[in-house]
């Protein structure tokens, strides 16, 4: 199976977690996901594999989080995912899918013994 790692180059968990995916000798697909944002049926598969709720991939940090009012609890899952839509800067990142699954790695460690290696 591939590796592959919803990545932003501009992230620091981000890169680093790429490094550790790489130091293992797996060369993951890399996808720009700013560039190249998962569709709707992409974004939600992951959601569901993830074992998450949409509310729980958001970020908050650095995003028009606060200004689309999204802490707002009463916002349904296809809101939130129509925003993440709109803004894929609103995709917490990363996330890896690999051999045993797809996981946020958030903190990376989180990503590379459980969901990476062989």
């Amino acid at each position: 199976m591939t590796t592959t790692i919803y990545h932003n180059p501009a992230c620091g968990t981000s890169r680093n977690t790429l490094a550790l995916i790489k130091a293992t000798g797996i060369e993951p697909e890399v996808i720009h996901y700013l560039e190249a944002p998962p569709s709707r049926e992409e974004l939600t598969s992951l959601i569901v594999r993830m074992g998450i709720s949409p509310r729980d991939l958001l970020r908050k940090k650095g995003t028009p989080y606060a200004e689309l009012g999204l802490d707002d609890l009463s916002f349904s899952d296809e809101r939130l995912i129509d925003a993440m839509l709109a803004h894929p800067i609103l995709i917490n990142r990363p996330i890896v899918e690999g051999p045993r699954g797809v996981r946020l790695c958030r903190p990376r460690r989180k990503c590379l013994r459980c969901w990476i290696e062989r």
